[in-house]
């Protein structure tokens, strides 16, 4: 059988001609800063009203990660439903419940959850006021591989549904095929024992040489068995600022509480500043420089960071070996931007509050 191609130009202009368009409609649709403001909140199918910040649901499109926001009425108990990715969740407002594979979690303001691939879930809210969280998925990574797959079963009962989908835990021999199966299958037992929740009352701020205190919301490093996403939190001294440093890949951080700016540039100087306040998500993307500020004089900004640095970020930095994918400045100039955190006189940790 010949394959013969429609075009009437060779495999090398096709393919040139898709790559440019692809960079083309990229870099129009990029952001900097996605305000709260515009992000427009619908009522859905499963009970709840959801806006997009970053997303192609949303008219944004991204390659890696979405970033999704979600309100709960007081009685609201959504549809349950899966996917085969997995999804964090940064509970920003109110009090509530998810339930994952039959387990119910209770949430409140600055709690964070793990909603694993295939797992069941759903949630609600039993109080008298909205409830609302952020949720930040691998969707669109899997979509790029044909892989994205959802399935929404309504209100029915959990002891009613399928399992996650099976696996084959383990094989005798030391042959390739037995080897996989036997790797597969102890990370599919692992994945289904992490960790599922952090209350924002067990956190713990620790300060970095970078100026600011921190603490991490889903890692590997806390118990989470994820797709590689993580969330960490960072708190910005009033008028002060993070140290300035670059990276590949999409990195968005969520301000949880506070204003401020954000520099971001080609190079370290010559670049645009980029006003946030709360509610806001910061677009970090295409190895730009970026350093943060806060700008209040008096009180401390929240930001939390999510990417994808424990699966795409670090396969990235072993295929572009040995170019450098992390840089920040010469230790002495870092120091320098961050200042002293210790001269910080930092406030109790606080669960946000919304609006």
């Amino acid at each position: 059988m010949t394959t013969r191609t429609t075009t009437g130009v060779s495999h090398y202009h096709v393919q040139k001609t898709r790559r440019a368009k692809f960079l083309e409609d990229w870099r129009q649709n990029h952001r900097d800063v996605v305000a709260h403001d515009d992000v427009i909140m619908q009522p859905t199918e499963r009970g709840s009203r959801v806006g997009v910040y970053v997303g192609v649901d949303g008219d944004r499109p991204t390659r890696t990660m979405d970033a999704l926001v979600h309100e709960f009425d007081p009685g609201t108990t959504t549809t349950v439903h899966r996917h085969s990715w997995d999804a964090m969740v940064l509970v920003v407002g109110g009090w509530g419940w998810t339930e994952i594979d039959g387990e119910r979690i209770e949430w409140g303001p600055g709690d964070s959850l793990h909603i694993p691939a295939w797992s069941w879930h759903r949630s609600g809210n039993d109080g008298t006021a909205t409830a609302r969280y952020l949720t930040f998925s691998s969707e669109p990574m899997l979509d790029t591989m044909g892989m994205s797959i959802l399935e929404d079963a309504g209100h029915t009962p959990f002891a009613e549904l399928p399992g996650r989908p099976a696996y084959t835990p383990r094989l005798p021999g030391d042959d390739p095929y037995a080897r996989r199966v036997r790797r597969l299958g102890r990370e599919q037992q692992s994945r289904r024992t992490g960790r599922l929740h952090t209350s924002w009352d067990d956190m713990e701020m620790v300060n970095t040489p970078r100026g600011t205190r921190t603490t991490f919301l889903l890692d590997r490093a806390i118990g989470y068995q994820a797709s590689g996403i993580t969330m960490a939190m960072f708190e910005i001294g009033p008028g002060r600022g993070q140290s300035m440093h670059r990276h590949p890949g999409e990195a968005w951080l969520y301000v949880l509480d506070g204003s401020g700016h954000t520099y971001l540039g080609t190079e370290p100087e010559g670049g645009t500043n980029h006003r946030w306040k709360k509610g806001d998500l910061i677009i970090v993307d295409h190895f730009l420089w970026h350093q943060h500020f806060n700008d209040d004089p008096e009180k401390t900004a929240k930001v939390v960071r999510i990417h994808m640095f424990d699966s795409l970020l670090e396969t990235m930095r072993a295929l572009c070996d040995p170019l450098v994918l992390f840089e920040e400045p010469p230790t002495h100039i870092r120091d320098r931007q961050a200042g002293d955190p210790t001269t910080i006189q930092w406030p109790a940790l606080d669960r946000p509050t919304w609006p």
